[in-house]
């Protein structure tokens, strides 16, 4: 499964409202795990499988819980059974798709 969430604190006191600290702590989480993940702008994308993720996803909202008052957590889940290696599998049939295209087929 792939499980692209996004975590933030509030409640966090900082006049200038910036949450990077809590995020790098939830980053640190994710990439310590060992699980496959990308990070964006927006979002965390992690893959495995049910249990292993979903353990990563509540650790590092705990982590971020440290940082503020309240947590809020956004999570997408793409759950194909049998499939692995999708976080780049998935883009490698975008680009495979889009070469079509510019290629008029």
């Amino acid at each position: 499964m792939l499980v692209a969430f996004s975590v933030a604190p509030s409640g966090t006191g900082r006049n200038d409202g910036s949450v990077h600290d809590a995020v790098a702590a939830a980053v640190r989480i994710v990439r310590e795990s060992g699980l496959p993940n990308r990070t964006d702008s927006m979002f965390t994308t992690i893959e495995g499988d049910w249990d292993e993720v979903f353990d990563v996803v509540r650790r590092a909202t705990e982590a971020v819980g440290e940082y503020g008052s309240r947590v809020s957590l956004v999570l997408k889940a793409d759950i194909r059974p049998g499939y692995v290696g999708e976080l780049e599998a998935k883009l490698d049939r975008l680009e495979t798709a889009m070469e079509g295209l510019d290629s008029g087929a």
